[in-house]
């Protein structure tokens, strides 16, 4: 059965019938009322042509010109929408395996909201059109998106930096070569595939960990960048081979960008109230639609440039950028790739420091997370609700790990424990696949990574 989650609409690719597909995208249209064109991008897993020629066969049918996009980055596909003032859908599963896909659907100013998911449900009752209106290809998305970055950041910002790119199955792995290169970097693409890759920048297989490392080390790299399927989640490793955290990059992000105001998930780390360098932060739920109202908030509190980022590094700008010689940078409020992977890059080009240096000006936090996949979810959240409720059942979940009693719980989303010991470890349900996540902050990787092993390990024992 397809749902909406954290972003956007998701489910097996057996459930993604073209039927299916078609009934929702015309039911995007009815519940939008009015649309003269509907941009249509999809990334590169094996389903996604199919689906994405399902959804234009049934804007066409609405009487409404589809716009074929083809492969493209999401963050590309929204920037194109919100120039040209048209709806889109991009047909991505994101980070999930290639059996699951998924479609995400833009207003012309942006994402949808929680709001808009429920008028789509509600428009599926509708008749579905007959008429024929006619397909566009789709030219200009990716240029149009890299000159947003460089025109920023500058021409040859990068001059002197060798950067390895991952590129395996990422839709923006052609044009993510193009803007480094433009920007001055040396490129050096790495792992390129025609298998589709679920990268999830939030949880990084040990193997994809070692790779890096061992292309770091080999090809002598300044750092290493990739993104997710669909482009809209940085992952930037330093010249060591160590992968940052998508958290830390979104700090630092904000910063080089000037930020006045972050609004981010409860499950990123707390290195962002530690610095001190935000006057007004906002915590939310998990997902982006829930970033984007605390931006929102912000903006009407009186935030000057409000951005929002999530553990995963996703990245919202809020409002325009600028730097003292006059450029801009205009707002972007759906997840980004590029910007944070520039923001980075062309600060420690600029002050001549390596991305490690760069690092430690964060107060020492570590976030660490991982998942159990393919959970029964009825047990899954029996077992949340236990942990939000009883206070002996979080106990046993401790019990001999060193982190002493829980002194706070927030149930915002999922159940997330302060310990007696300045620890964190937070528990709670994908909203995208039936796997139950989980992260922990300490003060070292070691800890952490201990921390979250140990208490996956309990939590698999509980769920058999």
């Amino acid at each position: 059965m397809l749902k909406f989650g954290t972003s956007g609409l998701r489910g097996l690719v057996t459930e993604m019938t073209d039927p299916v597909c078609a009934a929702y995208a015309g039911a995007f249209l009815r519940h939008l009322g009015q649309a003269r064109e509907l941009l249509v991008g999809q990334d590169l897993r094996p389903s996604s042509a199919r689906i994405a020629a399902a959804c234009i066969a049934a804007i066409r049918a609405e009487g409404v010109t589809a716009v074929d996009c083809s492969v493209v980055p999401t963050p590309a596909l929204a920037l194109e929408a919100g120039r040209r003032g048209a709806p889109a859908i991009m047909v991505t599963g994101s980070h999930i395996p290639f059996d699951r896909n998924g479609l995400k659907f833009y207003r012309p100013e942006g994402e949808i909201t929680k709001a808009d998911e429920a008028g789509i449900v509600a428009a599926l009752d509708g008749a579905a059109g007959t008429l024929s209106a006619p397909v566009e290809a789709g030219t200009g998305v990716a240029a149009h998106y890299v000159a947003r970055c460089v025109d920023f950041f500058g021409a040859g910002c990068l001059a002197g930096r060798r950067i390895g790119l991952y590129q395996h199955s990422a839709a923006g792995r052609d044009l993510m070569a193009d803007a480094l290169a433009t920007m001055g970097a040396e490129v050096v693409p790495l792992g390129r595939t025609d298998d589709f890759v679920p990268i999830d920048t939030e949880a990084i297989a040990a193997e994809d960990a070692a790779r890096i490392r061992d292309w770091v080390a080999e090809h002598r790299l300044s750092a290493l960048v990739s993104t997710d399927g669909d482009g809209d989640r940085p992952l930037i490793a330093d010249e060591t081979g160590a992968v940052l955290r998508g958290d830390t990059v979104g700090t630092l992000a904000a910063r080089a960008l000037g930020a006045d105001a972050v609004a981010t998930p409860i499950n990123a780390s707390t290195a962002l109230e530690r610095s001190g360098w935000f006057p007004r932060i906002r915590r939310t739920r998990i997902g982006s639609p829930y970033v984007i109202e605390g931006i929102e908030a912000l903006s009407a509190d009186g935030a000057r440039l409000p951005v929002g980022y999530e553990a995963n590094g996703g990245f919202l700008l809020g409002g325009t950028a600028e730097i003292p010689d006059g450029r801009r940078l205009p707002p972007l409020t759906t997840r980004d790739a590029l910007v944070p992977i520039a923001a980075l890059l062309a600060q420690t080009a600029a002050e001549g420091i390596a991305l490690s240096d760069l690092v430690r000006r964060l107060p020492t936090r570590v976030t660490a997370s991982d998942r159990l996949q393919e959970v029964d979810v009825p047990a899954a959240s029996h077992l949340l609700a236990a942990l939000a409720n009883d206070a002996r059942t979080r106990d046993s979940l401790l019990e001999g790990l060193g982190a002493g009693s829980v002194a706070s719980v927030d149930t915002l989303d999922g159940v997330r424990m302060t310990l007696a010991s300045g620890e964190i470890l937070h528990v709670r349900m994908s909203g995208n696949a039936p796997e139950l996540r989980c992260y922990c902050e300490a003060e070292t990787p070691a800890r952490a990574e201990a921390l979250m092993a140990a208490a996956l390990a309990r939590l698999a024992t509980r769920l058999r």
